[in-house]
């Protein structure tokens, strides 16, 4: 494209000129569309700013009525405009008025142009308005003025990001770059938290758009994707991916767009436009987004990520930023948002000012999930775009009772979640209150809380809780935060201090329960088809003995002179309970001969968790100390259902009849054999299905420490007769398995129970 200033790159750099004087909002647009006419000798020249009521405004032109400045107002689906702020994509038309979607604006005086060439204002690929041109000639635009114009409205979207438009704006009809925003996703951990957006992986801020040197920004985007490619190279020849896996897949993928001759293409012609090379990168990747971002396929979303996460990293290779965020700097009520992250790095951040955090990935069974709640944060998962539509510092409020989060809320919005706030924590005060106080039901059944725990700063919780111990504790947690696997003296260190916390009150420590979705950082990965049903838990440790026997070992030595409760997890038949008891006595029997200070007494149980041990549980009862229930994974696979799937997790309910009659029959064999039998599942935690736990059988409850509180309240007014009398007749009924929730809550209402 050649017009009356020279091109493209005359234009950018006349832009950057206007961009810097000391004029108002106003004044700027009026000198941008006047240029951009020139330089694309276009009769018209026009802004449209998508507003906070879904509506486009003109804000400036050159060419049309000036009169219909910040009068033409249309629908964001309306017209041609319209038609490119929702393809988020460019028209370019001819004779715009043969087009059906065409809508004529007398006030504009249009009527004479018949080309059209509009394309969207693109920020991390959502739209903040259109730029369009048009002429009286009908004619189609050439790709290199569609290019060219795309350019342009790159430095108008930092424009209107920056704010600056927003004096121009009638109240309500502000600029949509800073509209309030509601975004659904799933509850990882229940709790309210108001603050500010801290990126995980902060975005890349581009603040130079306009090259001076156009040859010498097609080398720096050479060198940069030179060294990318070099990089990820290292990478996957490194000994910690080389053997095939997760990451190794994520790198090919990486690896694979590196050298993808479409995607430098896009970015060297958008050097060549008169950019820079980050700003190159910035443009294109946006474009990228706002196409993928309309598909459907789960497929294509997650190339998206991938896409996201490669031009992250090119951005820092040309910037020279590290690629790992600082965190040692965080605003008081830090708000965390993520793509995906692990468990480790969540803990890296400051616990006193952090309050919540938001994922794009991570269901309610995720291991950074397992985190929030041992922190106590607030936490929703699986939040479309989440990354997208903030900004650090940006105001939000993380809804983790709905799974709502609201970006950017309106103060009346925000004043009621500052009173709802006020509500929880009078109740949570009501919660301390009861703290002391004997668990015992209405008619007298003494009901044992305990809690889940599984890392150092879930053990003052005991404390704060009032707990009678802790049901579970997951060892896993302490490898699968560590760079590398623990020592048997940081186990000690760890498993000591666990005994210490909880004083003379029990703990259960669960022995290593990974693989599956548990991966270690410095363990190989084993690829498999159904890793929920392969080689994980117990599985694993029977096969590596060591592993296991120097855990078990650590177990001891930490015991000395106190109990000790050890269970196994994923047990699926009597004979591997009975391995895994051997590899205890042998232990026993090391300690013994090497004059180590035994255990007091050694209790060995088991998670009931895999079906199959339904049919098995007089075998097993008369051979373990206790049993425990898990009822995430003996709900996952009673109904063949992928509990971090959530196409199909939420086709089940761990209330429906089938469970609970699978529960029934656990609790009554453990009653006949005289053993005690915990649950330690998600259910425990939930109020109405520690209701029905209890009214199952159930004396004995491992939870989550902020549900300590809430199910304490709800058996403190439960009457257990009633609540077993009503649940053995409603699991008796032949009404095709369905849940029973709807009427205990009702039951509950009608007692008084609060849930």
């Amino acid at each position: 494209m050649r017009g009356a200033l020279g091109g493209p790159r005359v234009l950018l750099r006349r832009l950057r000129e206007v961009m810097a004087e000391p004029v108002s909002a106003q004044e700027r647009l009026d000198k941008i569309v006047v240029l951009i006419a020139a330089n694309m000798v276009a009769e018209v020249c026009s802004v449209y700013v998508l507003r906070v009521d879904s509506t486009l405004e003109l804000y400036a032109t050159e060419g049309l009525n000036r009169e219909a400045v910040h009068r033409t107002v249309m629908r964001s689906d309306e017209g041609l405009v319209g038609l490119v702020a929702s393809e988020a994509s460019p028209v370019n038309l001819s004779d715009a008025q043969a087009h059906p979607a065409f809508s004529y604006r007398p006030e504009t005086g249009e009527e004479i142009y018949h080309s059209f060439l509009g394309v969207p204002i693109l920020r991390a690929g959502n739209t903040l308005g259109v730029l369009v041109v048009q002429n009286r000639a009908r004619r189609t635009y050439s790709e290199e003025e569609v290019e060219a114009l795309q350019t342009t409205a790159m430095v108008l979207a930092e424009m209107i990001a920056s704010g600056e438009l927003a004096a121009l704006a009638q109240p309500g009809a502000e600029p949509a770059v800073r509209r309030s925003l509601r975004l659904q996703g799933s509850v990882l951990n229940e709790g309210i938290a108001l603050g500010h957006v801290v990126l995980h992986e902060p975005r890349v801020i581009i603040t130079n758009f306009i090259a001076d040197d156009i040859a010498k920004e097609r080398a720096r985007l050479e060198s940069a994707i030179t060294a990318l490619r070099s990089d990820l190279d290292a990478m996957l020849e490194h000994g910690d991916v080389a053997e095939g896996g997760e990451h190794r897949e994520v790198l090919e993928a990486y690896r694979m767009f590196a050298h993808d001759r479409g995607w430098v293409h896009k970015l060297e012609e958008a050097v060549l436009t008169g950019l820079t090379a980050e700003a190159a990168v910035e443009r294109v990747q946006s474009d990228t987004r706002a196409r993928m971002l309309r598909q459907t396929d789960p497929y294509l979303r997650e190339r998206l990520h991938d896409l996201d996460d490669l031009t992250n990293r090119l951005l820092r290779q040309l910037l020279g930023r590290d690629h790992a965020p600082a965190r040692e700097h965080l605003p008081e009520n830090a708000i965390i948002v993520a793509r995906s992250m692990g468990p480790a790095a969540l803990l890296d951040y400051d616990r006193k000012r952090l309050r919540a955090l938001v994922l794009e990935e991570g269901g309610p069974t995720s291991h950074v999930a397992i985190i929030a709640r041992a922190l106590g944060i607030a936490a929703v998962g699986e939040v479309n775009n989440a990354i997208g539509f903030v900004d650090s510092g940006d105001a939000v409020i993380v809804d983790a009772t709905s799974g709502e989060v609201h970006i950017r809320p309106s103060p009346e919005l925000e004043a009621s979640y500052i009173e709802r706030v006020r509500v929880r924590a009078r109740r949570q005060l009501q919660y301390q209150a009861l703290r002391d106080k004997p668990c015992v039901t209405r008619d007298g059944v003494e009901i044992s809380l305990l809690l889940n725990a599984g890392l150092l700063v879930d053990l003052p919780h005991i404390e704060e809780t009032g707990a009678s111990g802790i049901g579970l504790f997951r060892t896993e947690l302490q490898f699968m935060v560590a760079g590398q696997f623990p020592r048997a003296a940081e186990q000690v260190s760890l498993y000591r201090a666990v005994l210490d916390s909880a004083g003379r009150r029990p703990v259960t420590f669960r022995t290593l329960d990974v693989g599956g979705d548990k991966v270690l950082p410095y363990m190989r990965i084993i690829e498999e088809e159904n890793p929920a049903l392969g080689w994980r838990a117990i599985r694993l440790g029977l096969d590596r003995p060591a592993l296991l026997r120097s855990q078990i070992r650590a177990l001891l030595r930490a015991a000395s002179g106190r109990e000790l409760r050890v269970m196994f997890p994923m047990i699926a038949a009597v004979r591997e309970f009975d391995e895994a008891k051997e590899l205890v006595e042998r232990e026993l029997t090391y300690l013994r001969r090497h004059n180590y200070r035994l255990p007091e007494r050694v209790e060995i149980g088991t998670m009931v968790e895999v079906p199959s041990l339904l049919y098995q549980l007089d075998e097993l009862l008369e051979r373990v100390d206790f049993l425990s229930v898990g009822s995430n994974d003996l709900a996952q696979f009673l109904f063949a259902a992928d509990r971090g799937n959530p196409r199909v997790s939420t086709r089940f309910d761990d209330l429906s009849i089938p469970m609970l009659r699978a529960l029934r029959s656990i609790a009554e064999r453990g009653e006949a054999h005289g053993k005690p039998v915990t649950v330690c599942g998600e259910m425990a935690s939930k109020t109405v299905g520690a209701l029905a736990l209890i009214a199952l059988g159930y004396r004995k409850l491992s939870l989550v420490a902020s549900a300590v509180g809430p199910v304490k309240a709800m058996a403190l007014e439960l009457d257990v007769g009633k609540a077993a009398t009503l649940v053995k007749a409603l699991i008796s009924h032949r009404d095709g398995g369905g849940s029973i929730r709807d009427k205990l809550v009702a039951f509950a209402e009608t007692e008084g129970i609060p849930l």
